[in-house]
């Protein structure tokens, strides 16, 4: 299924962070916090000015980006856990990421 969000929305998949610390321990999946650093997905069109005019979102599709701890609404689709969310929510982008570590279901 294709999913294109609306507006100034944002669809993110969360970047699993290493389970082990720098100094080699593992920390358990009870201790862990969600991931806030996620890959783009797929980006709205943009949000309407004052005049109307269409304001194109700074964020692409590929991209690695930060956002809060809070931020978002977790969906499920294709059984993919995804997060949607506004583009104000993205705190930046990290420039020279590779979103290659992906979450695992």
């Amino acid at each position: 299924m294709k999913f294109r969000p609306l507006h100034d929305r944002v669809v993110v998949r969360r970047i699993e962070e290493d389970d082990r610390t720098p100094g080699g321990i593992i920390i358990p999946d009870t201790a862990k916090e969600k991931p806030q650093q996620g890959e783009v997905i797929a980006v709205g069109p943009g949000a309407r000015d004052e005049k109307g005019v269409l304001q194109p979102l700074d964020v692409k599709a590929g991209e690695r980006v930060l956002f809060g701890k809070w931020s978002g609404s977790e969906v499920k689709i294709d059984g993919e856990e995804l997060l949607i969310m506004k583009e104000s929510d993205i705190l930046g982008v990290l420039e020279g990421a590779s979103a290659s570590k992906k979450k695992a279901a």
